[in-house]
């Protein structure tokens, strides 16, 4: 089953060529569940305006197990938009939601760039944890590089989001994103909107702007999930 997507490539800010503002991951796998998304992403810098997208097909394989296949691709220096990567990312669902303190998961994901020999392989955990109408989410992922023409190279990346649960269709977050030279916060939205049965839908967004640099670097991210 496929997921397709379309995402950016930003200097500081971009995965795959180092992309550390994307998405905080929530740790939960609904039994049956599948889902189509996309992500819109512009990042703009002192030089650049950066732009990608991503669009996407995953379905729950058990009641703790997710896999989400997906198409990526972004603008290049020349400003044409077209296919870059491929990926496939897995969701595995640790604890029970309320079992203990906090509800643990893990992401696994494998990225092949299109006609190149070059991958990434992430790997990392997922915890959240509620505090009344509030929630904190934490992510820490390890990511590996190498092919013919990136460097072989292991970087971390954390992502962490504040959220208030005002109503289930608007949430405000605050959300912070640090990787191999990058350090960026900012506001986020989101929202849930519940149709009949386990039908929803879900939007995000958010602009992170890097503090750990003097230069300009802003990041727009908007994505849409409708869960069925």
């Amino acid at each position: 089953m496929l997921i397709m997507l379309l995402i950016c490539s930003y200097s500081t800010a971009t995965y795959g060529d180092g992309l550390v503002v994307d998405k905080v991951y929530h740790p939960y796998v609904l039994a049956n569940e599948q889902e189509v998304e996309w992500r819109f992403m512009s990042s703009q810098t002192d030089t650049y305006n950066r732009l990608g997208q991503r669009l996407g097909y995953g379905r729950s394989l058990s009641d703790t197990f997710a896999i989400d296949v997906y198409l990526i691709g972004h603008r290049d220096d020349n400003l044409d938009f077209g296919l870059s990567a491929y990926e496939i990312e897995g969701r595995w669902m640790l604890t029970e939601q309320g079992q203990y303190w906090a509800d643990w998961g893990m992401l696994f994901e494998v990225e092949k760039k299109y006609r190149t020999n070059d991958w990434e392989v992430t790997t990392g955990f997922i915890a959240e944890k509620e505090f009344g109408k509030s929630s904190l989410t934490v992510n820490f992922f390890i990511v590996q590089e190498w092919g013919d023409n990136i460097p072989t190279e292991m970087e971390t990346e954390f992502r962490l989001k504040y959220r208030y649960r005002f109503m289930p269709e608007v949430q405000p977050a605050f959300e912070v994103y640090s990787g191999e030279d990058f350090f960026g916060l900012g506001p986020a939205f989101m929202g849930i909107h519940r149709f009949e049965g386990q039908k929803q839908l879900k939007w995000e967004l958010g602009f992170i702007s890097e503090v750990s640099h003097s230069g300009k670097d802003h990041t727009l991210r908007f994505a849409l999930e409708y869960e069925f």
